[in-house]
């Protein structure tokens, strides 16, 4: 765990930078501008999320080590590459966006209070690390508050600098969320084959619910399709980085984040195959 634990911080830090670096004021006014798309998937994200997280770890009989690890992913606010995605399905880039950053910043209040919470609901003895809600929020304040306020500033005194690497940017975000799990992969190969299958299951079932859910309730509630495309993104795109930063602030024993780990892999899988299916579609 040592490699994870150690590199977690510094490549969830540079990630939000990045998504600073892609913010502007207009992304936080703009919802008010539209709010009834940015409220459905903000409440898809943070609310019914979690719910959907707890009923299928209770409906699925869960194995309690890896209970938790499920309802830090489905904490975790949606990550840069929903950004990206949306923008290949032809959805509201600019919904995506405000998405990620409001549900980012909030995320120092709303991972901290679901997490402990699951801890209670699940009687879960298994937390190894003496740590306080109020110490995971300051925590996470120093790692994904501060790097945006300071991507955002950087892209306010530079923003020639930034337009221009954009996509640079944004393939760093990817590659250091890849690295973190990768690192997962490789330190916890044995426990990951050993618990894939239920770890597996559960995030397969996770991420492909809260995708009809978010495609269809934005259906209801949101103006169009491309909407409807970037809020049933959102809601199956996760902070995987963000998850498991939280979980090496809990935990010794990396065996209890099998489940973000499986969901990071599945994640990136059905995401791009429904981009795929999408552009196919409009072709």
């Amino acid at each position: 765990m040592g490699i994870v634990t150690t590199i977690a911080p510094f490549a969830l830090a540079l990630i939000m930078l990045g998504l600073g670096a892609s913010l502007t004021v207009k992304d936080f006014t703009r919802v008010f501008l539209n709010p009834k798309e940015f409220f459905v998937g903000l409440v898809c994200q943070l609310v019914v999320l979690p719910i959907v997280g707890y009923l299928l770890i209770i409906i699925l009989k869960t194995p309690i080590e890896l209970a938790l690890g499920v309802m830090l992913i489905a904490a975790a606010p949606g990550g840069v590459t929903s950004n990206v995605l949306t923008k290949f399905a032809n959805g509201d880039v600019a919904l995506s966006i405000s998405l990620t950053a409001f549900a980012s910043l909030i995320s120092i209040v709303s991972v901290p209070y679901i997490v402990f919470l699951s801890i209670e609901l699940f009687d879960i003895s298994y937390v190894e690390k003496e740590i306080s809600m109020v110490g995971i929020s300051l925590k996470m304040f120093f790692v994904v508050t501060v790097p945006v306020i300071i991507g955002m500033l950087i892209r306010k005194f530079a923003s020639e600098f930034i337009l221009r690497n954009t996509k640079n940017i944004q393939r760093l975000s990817i590659g250091l969320f890849l690295i973190v799990f990768i690192a997962i992969y490789i330190e916890e190969w044995d426990s990951i084959v050993m618990f894939l299958t239920k770890a597996g299951t559960i995030a397969l079932t996770l991420n492909i619910i809260m995708m009809i859910i978010g495609f269809y309730t934005a259906k209801i509630f949101a103006s169009g399709i491309a909407q409807q495309r970037c809020i049933s993104l959102e809601c199956g795109l996760q902070n995987g980085t963000l998850a498991v930063f939280v979980g090496t602030q809990l935990f010794n024993d990396m065996v209890y984040m099998v489940p973000t780990a499986a969901y990071a892999l599945i994640m990136m899988s059905t995401s791009v195959l429904f981009v795929l299916f999408l552009r196919r579609k409009i072709n």
